[in-house]
Protein backbone atom coordinates (compact mmCIF):
# COMPACT_ATOMS: atom_id res chain seq x y z
CA UNK A 1 0.00 0.00 0.00
CA UNK A 2 1.22 3.50 -0.79
CA UNK A 3 2.26 5.98 1.91
CA UNK A 4 -0.82 8.02 1.02
CA UNK A 5 -3.07 5.00 1.47
CA UNK A 6 -1.44 4.08 4.75
CA UNK A 7 -1.86 7.64 6.00
CA UNK A 8 -5.56 7.69 5.11
CA UNK A 9 -6.17 4.32 6.75
CA UNK A 10 -4.37 5.48 9.91
CA UNK A 11 -6.44 8.67 10.07
CA UNK A 12 -9.73 6.78 9.59
CA UNK A 13 -8.78 4.29 12.29
CA UNK A 14 -7.77 7.12 14.60
CA UNK A 15 -10.95 9.10 13.91
CA UNK A 16 -13.20 6.14 14.61
CA UNK A 17 -11.41 5.46 17.89
CA UNK A 18 -11.51 9.10 18.91
CA UNK A 19 -15.23 9.45 18.33
CA UNK A 20 -15.77 6.36 20.47
CA UNK A 21 -14.05 7.82 23.54
CA UNK A 22 -16.37 8.81 26.39
CA UNK A 23 -14.83 11.44 28.62
CA UNK A 24 -15.92 10.98 32.21
CA UNK A 25 -16.70 13.63 34.80
CA UNK A 26 -18.44 16.99 34.77
CA UNK A 27 -16.94 18.19 31.48
CA UNK A 28 -19.05 18.13 28.31
CA UNK A 29 -18.67 15.41 25.68
CA UNK A 30 -16.20 16.08 22.87
CA UNK A 31 -17.83 13.95 20.19
CA UNK A 32 -18.65 15.46 16.84
CA UNK A 33 -21.23 18.23 16.86
CA UNK A 34 -22.93 20.29 14.17
CA UNK A 35 -23.36 23.91 13.24
CA UNK A 36 -26.73 23.96 14.98
CA UNK A 37 -26.01 22.14 18.24
CA UNK A 38 -22.33 22.90 18.86
CA UNK A 39 -21.67 23.65 22.52
CA UNK A 40 -18.79 25.96 23.34
CA UNK A 41 -17.65 26.64 26.91
CA UNK A 42 -15.39 29.50 27.97
CA UNK A 43 -12.72 28.93 30.60
CA UNK A 44 -9.56 30.58 31.90
CA UNK A 45 -6.26 29.46 33.38
CA UNK A 46 -6.29 29.29 37.17
CA UNK A 47 -3.24 31.56 37.31
CA UNK A 48 -5.25 34.41 35.76
CA UNK A 49 -7.39 34.72 38.90
CA UNK A 50 -6.24 37.09 41.69
CA UNK A 51 -3.64 35.31 43.81
CA UNK A 52 -4.74 37.05 47.02
CA UNK A 53 -8.09 35.21 46.94
CA UNK A 54 -8.76 31.77 48.39
CA UNK A 55 -9.61 29.01 45.92
CA UNK A 56 -13.29 29.23 46.80
CA UNK A 57 -13.27 33.00 46.22
CA UNK A 58 -11.36 32.60 42.94
CA UNK A 59 -13.89 30.16 41.54
CA UNK A 60 -16.87 32.26 42.61
CA UNK A 61 -15.25 35.24 40.89
CA UNK A 62 -14.71 33.25 37.69
CA UNK A 63 -18.38 32.25 37.67
CA UNK A 64 -19.49 35.79 38.38
CA UNK A 65 -17.44 37.04 35.44
CA UNK A 66 -19.19 34.63 33.10
CA UNK A 67 -16.79 31.68 32.77
CA UNK A 68 -17.81 28.02 32.59
CA UNK A 69 -14.62 26.28 33.69
CA UNK A 70 -11.01 26.40 34.84
CA UNK A 71 -7.79 24.96 33.43
CA UNK A 72 -5.87 24.04 36.57
CA UNK A 73 -2.44 22.82 37.61
CA UNK A 74 -1.32 19.40 38.88
CA UNK A 75 -0.80 18.85 42.61
CA UNK A 76 1.28 16.27 44.41
CA UNK A 77 -1.35 15.97 47.14
CA UNK A 78 -4.31 14.38 45.38
CA UNK A 79 -6.59 14.75 48.41
CA UNK A 80 -6.00 18.51 48.26
CA UNK A 81 -6.56 18.35 44.51
CA UNK A 82 -9.93 16.66 44.99
CA UNK A 83 -10.92 19.34 47.49
CA UNK A 84 -9.94 22.11 45.07
CA UNK A 85 -11.87 20.44 42.26
CA UNK A 86 -14.95 20.14 44.45
CA UNK A 87 -14.79 23.84 45.29
CA UNK A 88 -14.67 24.61 41.58
CA UNK A 89 -17.65 22.36 40.84
CA UNK A 90 -19.59 23.89 43.73
CA UNK A 91 -18.99 27.33 42.20
CA UNK A 92 -20.14 26.15 38.79
CA UNK A 93 -16.73 26.31 37.09
CA UNK A 94 -15.35 22.74 37.00
CA UNK A 95 -11.63 22.20 36.51
CA UNK A 96 -11.82 20.70 33.04
CA UNK A 97 -8.10 20.08 32.53
CA UNK A 98 -4.62 20.47 33.95
CA UNK A 99 -1.56 22.17 32.46
CA UNK A 100 1.60 20.13 32.99
CA UNK A 101 3.53 22.04 30.35
CA UNK A 102 6.79 20.23 29.78
CA UNK A 103 9.24 23.07 29.32
CA UNK A 104 11.23 22.08 32.42
CA UNK A 105 11.69 18.43 31.42
CA UNK A 106 10.98 17.99 27.69
CA UNK A 107 10.76 14.54 26.17
CA UNK A 108 13.21 15.61 23.46
CA UNK A 109 16.24 15.46 25.76
CA UNK A 110 18.86 12.71 25.66
CA UNK A 111 19.57 12.93 29.39
CA UNK A 112 17.70 10.03 31.10
CA UNK A 113 17.37 12.04 34.32
CA UNK A 114 15.44 14.75 32.46
CA UNK A 115 13.21 12.11 30.85
CA UNK A 116 12.62 10.42 34.20
CA UNK A 117 11.58 13.77 35.67
CA UNK A 118 9.23 14.45 32.76
CA UNK A 119 7.63 11.01 32.90
CA UNK A 120 7.16 11.20 36.67
CA UNK A 121 5.59 14.64 36.33
CA UNK A 122 3.19 13.54 33.61
CA UNK A 123 2.25 10.38 35.50
CA UNK A 124 1.38 12.48 38.53
CA UNK A 125 -0.53 14.97 36.36
CA UNK A 126 -2.61 12.21 34.74
CA UNK A 127 -3.49 10.64 38.08
CA UNK A 128 -4.21 14.07 39.57
CA UNK A 129 -6.50 14.92 36.65
CA UNK A 130 -8.39 11.69 37.24
CA UNK A 131 -8.81 12.55 40.93
CA UNK A 132 -10.13 15.99 39.97
CA UNK A 133 -12.46 14.63 37.25
CA UNK A 134 -10.55 16.63 34.64
CA UNK A 135 -10.35 15.18 31.14
CA UNK A 136 -7.02 16.42 29.74
CA UNK A 137 -3.42 17.16 30.68
CA UNK A 138 -1.76 19.74 28.42
CA UNK A 139 1.75 18.75 27.35
CA UNK A 140 4.49 20.58 25.44
CA UNK A 141 6.17 17.49 23.93
CA UNK A 142 9.60 18.68 22.82
CA UNK A 143 12.03 21.57 22.45
CA UNK A 144 14.29 21.85 19.40
CA UNK A 145 17.58 23.44 20.48
CA UNK A 146 21.17 23.91 19.31
CA UNK A 147 22.02 20.47 20.68
CA UNK A 148 18.64 18.78 20.03
CA UNK A 149 17.85 18.18 16.36
CA UNK A 150 14.36 18.30 14.94
CA UNK A 151 14.50 14.61 14.06
CA UNK A 152 15.65 13.61 17.54
CA UNK A 153 12.95 15.77 19.13
CA UNK A 154 10.34 14.02 16.98
CA UNK A 155 11.49 10.46 17.68
CA UNK A 156 12.30 10.89 21.36
CA UNK A 157 9.08 12.70 22.25
CA UNK A 158 6.91 10.13 20.51
CA UNK A 159 8.77 7.30 22.24
CA UNK A 160 8.21 8.71 25.72
CA UNK A 161 4.62 9.81 25.12
CA UNK A 162 3.85 6.23 24.00
CA UNK A 163 5.07 5.08 27.41
CA UNK A 164 2.32 7.18 28.99
CA UNK A 165 -0.59 6.01 26.81
CA UNK A 166 -1.46 2.91 28.93
CA UNK A 167 -1.80 5.11 32.02
CA UNK A 168 -3.82 7.73 30.12
CA UNK A 169 -6.21 5.00 29.01
CA UNK A 170 -6.38 3.56 32.54
CA UNK A 171 -7.30 6.87 34.17
CA UNK A 172 -9.38 8.08 31.19
CA UNK A 173 -7.43 11.32 30.75
CA UNK A 174 -6.26 12.56 27.35
CA UNK A 175 -2.67 13.68 26.76
CA UNK A 176 -3.32 16.96 24.93
CA UNK A 177 -0.35 18.14 22.84
CA UNK A 178 -0.13 21.91 22.41
CA UNK A 179 1.50 23.93 19.64
CA UNK A 180 3.86 26.46 21.22
CA UNK A 181 6.94 28.46 20.25
CA UNK A 182 9.30 25.51 20.67
CA UNK A 183 10.60 25.32 17.07
CA UNK A 184 8.64 22.07 16.68
CA UNK A 185 5.52 20.97 14.77
CA UNK A 186 5.62 24.11 12.65
CA UNK A 187 2.82 23.25 10.22
CA UNK A 188 -0.69 21.84 10.66
CA UNK A 189 0.09 18.98 8.27
CA UNK A 190 3.04 17.88 10.37
CA UNK A 191 1.11 18.29 13.61
CA UNK A 192 -1.68 16.09 12.23
CA UNK A 193 0.82 13.42 11.17
CA UNK A 194 2.55 13.53 14.56
CA UNK A 195 -0.75 12.88 16.36
CA UNK A 196 -1.94 10.20 13.91
CA UNK A 197 1.25 8.19 14.35
CA UNK A 198 0.30 7.43 17.96
CA UNK A 199 -2.82 5.65 16.68
CA UNK A 200 -4.50 6.34 20.01
CA UNK A 201 -7.55 8.40 21.03
CA UNK A 202 -5.67 9.22 24.24
CA UNK A 203 -3.25 11.55 22.43
CA UNK A 204 -4.91 14.56 20.86
CA UNK A 205 -4.41 18.29 20.19
CA UNK A 206 -4.79 21.25 22.55
CA UNK A 207 -4.84 23.90 19.85
CA UNK A 208 -3.60 27.42 20.66
CA UNK A 209 -5.22 29.96 18.34
CA UNK A 210 -2.73 32.76 18.94
CA UNK A 211 0.48 30.75 18.76
CA UNK A 212 0.20 30.12 15.01
CA UNK A 213 -0.34 33.72 13.87
CA UNK A 214 3.35 34.45 13.29
CA UNK A 215 3.62 31.73 10.65
CA UNK A 216 0.07 30.84 9.59
CA UNK A 217 -3.66 31.24 10.02
CA UNK A 218 -5.63 29.73 12.88
CA UNK A 219 -8.59 28.75 10.71
CA UNK A 220 -6.31 26.75 8.39
CA UNK A 221 -4.81 24.87 11.34
CA UNK A 222 -8.26 24.14 12.77
CA UNK A 223 -9.56 22.73 9.49
CA UNK A 224 -6.44 20.59 9.03
CA UNK A 225 -6.24 19.27 12.59
CA UNK A 226 -10.00 18.73 12.60
CA UNK A 227 -11.23 16.04 15.03
CA UNK A 228 -7.77 15.72 16.51
CA UNK A 229 -8.52 18.92 18.47
CA UNK A 230 -9.92 18.21 21.93
CA UNK A 231 -9.58 21.68 23.49
CA UNK A 232 -8.54 25.19 22.52
CA UNK A 233 -6.47 27.98 24.07
CA UNK A 234 -7.50 31.53 23.19
CA UNK A 235 -4.89 34.24 22.64
CA UNK A 236 -4.41 37.04 20.12
CA UNK A 237 -1.25 38.40 18.49
CA UNK A 238 -0.35 41.48 16.46
CA UNK A 239 2.17 40.82 13.71
CA UNK A 240 3.02 44.53 13.41
CA UNK A 241 5.06 45.24 16.50
CA UNK A 242 5.27 41.52 17.28
CA UNK A 243 3.20 41.63 20.47
CA UNK A 244 0.45 39.82 22.34
CA UNK A 245 -2.87 41.63 22.62
CA UNK A 246 -6.25 41.20 24.25
CA UNK A 247 -8.71 39.07 22.30
CA UNK A 248 -10.00 40.98 19.29
CA UNK A 249 -7.14 43.47 19.23
CA UNK A 250 -4.69 41.36 17.23
CA UNK A 251 -4.57 39.62 13.85
CA UNK A 252 -6.57 36.48 14.62
CA UNK A 253 -9.49 36.34 12.18
CA UNK A 254 -12.11 35.38 14.75
CA UNK A 255 -14.96 35.19 12.24
CA UNK A 256 -13.03 32.59 10.24
CA UNK A 257 -12.02 30.77 13.42
CA UNK A 258 -15.69 30.40 14.34
CA UNK A 259 -16.55 29.18 10.84
CA UNK A 260 -13.75 26.61 11.01
CA UNK A 261 -14.92 25.39 14.43
CA UNK A 262 -18.43 24.95 13.04
CA UNK A 263 -17.09 23.06 10.03
CA UNK A 264 -15.22 20.51 12.14
CA UNK A 265 -18.05 20.22 14.66
CA UNK A 266 -15.89 21.26 17.59
CA UNK A 267 -17.54 21.40 20.98
CA UNK A 268 -15.98 21.77 24.38
CA UNK A 269 -13.79 24.12 26.38
CA UNK A 270 -11.98 27.14 24.99
CA UNK A 271 -9.60 28.56 27.59
CA UNK A 272 -8.32 32.13 27.66
CA UNK A 273 -4.57 32.30 28.26
CA UNK A 274 -3.77 35.94 28.91
CA UNK A 275 -2.56 38.11 31.74
CA UNK A 276 -4.76 37.96 34.81
CA UNK A 277 -6.70 40.85 36.27
CA UNK A 278 -9.56 42.05 38.43
CA UNK A 279 -13.29 41.41 38.10
CA UNK A 280 -13.85 44.17 35.55
CA UNK A 281 -11.03 42.89 33.32
CA UNK A 282 -12.14 39.26 33.54
CA UNK A 283 -15.79 40.16 32.90
CA UNK A 284 -14.72 42.08 29.79
CA UNK A 285 -12.66 39.09 28.66
CA UNK A 286 -15.64 36.75 29.03
CA UNK A 287 -17.76 39.18 26.99
CA UNK A 288 -15.08 39.31 24.28
CA UNK A 289 -15.17 35.52 24.00
CA UNK A 290 -18.95 35.67 23.71
CA UNK A 291 -18.84 38.32 20.99
CA UNK A 292 -15.93 36.84 19.03
CA UNK A 293 -16.86 33.15 19.15
CA UNK A 294 -19.73 31.93 21.34
CA UNK A 295 -22.47 34.13 19.89
CA UNK A 296 -20.79 34.85 16.56
CA UNK A 297 -22.37 33.28 13.50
Amino acid sequence: MSDKGMGRRRFLKYSAATLGVSLMGTSPSFSAGSKKDTKLYKALKIGMLPKKLSDAEKFKLAKRCGFDGIDGEPMEDHDAAEEQAQLARDAGVPIHGLVFGGWHAPFSEANPKVIQKGLAGMENALRCANAMKATTVLLVPALVKENVSYGDAYKRSQKHIRELIPLAEEVKVIIAIENVWNKFLLSPLEFARYIDEFESPWVRVYFDVGNVIIHGYAQDWIRTLNKRIVKIDLKDFKRAGYKWTNLGDGDVNWAEVRRALDEIGFEGYMTAELEGGDEAYLSDLAQRIDELIIKAK
